[in-house]
């Protein structure tokens, strides 16, 4: 049997990945260290072990006992906003961590290393943004992922390491951790709506985004190293349509049946216009992108969901490192 580790299978994209593979007759072994997963998100099916990507001996030994064929690589601690503000945290976690994986994997000759990357690594550009584009990220968090991806590429070069990179963007669904106040914008109105709050927007609200839903999204992550054109590519992922944040605020007042203030905050240090080009993933893994969930029926979708899961709590980050130029929104008890 076919044999995978997914890192941060108890999160959001990862346990949706988690279930695709078992689907498609994977052994699936996941890692998590729930900092920003919950152990019910894990299939019973997948073998769970509770532990850190930065934990280089635990690493090792998993790769040693399992012989891995593929990694899907989903951990990180996508706040790129925070990213700012928790360096240390990010490169450790994001990019240090990734390398112990990418060490290992080169050691155990797996067939694929599957990383999710993040549309962060672009910056500003023209849009839609497109795979052939110089990446120039502009906060850590981009950064880090950018980094890991050249990795990757050198990896591939000097020992061989099969890899597929992708670059997905403002992904929603169910399993989302509503509770994060530093990331997910949708998960982020959902949670504010079942509490009664007003709905908070950095800025004037007329930043764009593709927002995607995880259907169309995990499968195809799960199904790459099935598509050997799809190996030692990067691959934008996500979906087409770009809105306003404004206009996400009110689809998703609508779709979950309540209705709030917006409450716009002082803008912040990010990319206004951020959607991405998708004819290498449509060309890749045969997709219509006329048959690509709509906004609203992806975010109703979610929102049945929410509101049988109910709020969750959203704590502060406990280790900021800077606190200059910090959101006050994001001191806040």
């Amino acid at each position: 049997m076919v044999k995978s580790l997914v890192t941060g299978g108890a999160g959001f994209i990862g346990a949706h990945v988690t279930n695709q593979l078992l689907e498609l007759g994977h052994e699936v072994i996941v890692l998590d260290d729930l900092s920003g997963g919950f152990r019910e998100n894990v299939n019973p099916k997948a073998t769970f072990i509770e532990g850190s990507i930065c934990d280089k001996e635990l690493i090792d030994s998993l790769f040693e006992q399992h012989k891995f064929d593929y990694v899907y690589h989903l951990a990180a601690y996508a706040a790129e906003g925070l990213s700012h503000f928790i360096r240390n945290f990010n490169y450790n976690n994001n990019l240090i961590g990734s390398i112990n994986l990418i060490n290992a994997s080169i050691k155990s000759k797996i067939k694929c290393f599957v990383f999710t990357s993040s549309i962060a690594v672009y910056g500003s550009q023209v849009v839609p943004m497109i795979e052939s584009a110089t990446p120039m990220p502009e906060d850590p968090y981009g950064v880090a992922k950018y980094a890991v991806e050249l990795d990757l590429k050198t990896a591939h070069e000097m020992f061989g390491l099969n890899y597929i990179v992708f670059r997905p963007h403002n992904v929603y669904g169910s399993l989302q951790n509503i509770g994060d106040r530093y990331r997910n914008v949708i998960g982020i109105f959902m949670n504010q709506l079942l509490q009664g709050n007003s709905l908070t927007v950095f800025g004037d609200g007329r930043q764009t985004r593709a927002f995607s839903a995880i259907s169309d999204v995990a499968p195809h992550i799960a199904n790459s190293v099935n598509i050997p054109e799809a190996y030692n590519e990067v691959i934008n992922i996500g979906g087409d349509t770009h809105y306003t944040v404004n206009e996400l605020a009110e689809t998703t007042m609508k779709v979950m049946g309540l209705t709030s203030e917006i409450q716009h905050l002082d803008a912040r240090n990010e990319v206004t216009h951020a959607y991405s080009d998708h004819q290498k993933a449509c060309k890749l893994f045969d997709i219509n992108p006329s048959e690509l969930i709509k906004l609203e029926d992806g975010l109703k979708e979610m929102a049945d969901w929410v509101k049988v899961s109910g709020t969750r709590k959203t704590p502060k980050f406990e280790n900021i490192e800077i606190t200059e130029n910090l959101p006050p929104v994001w001191l806040q008890d």
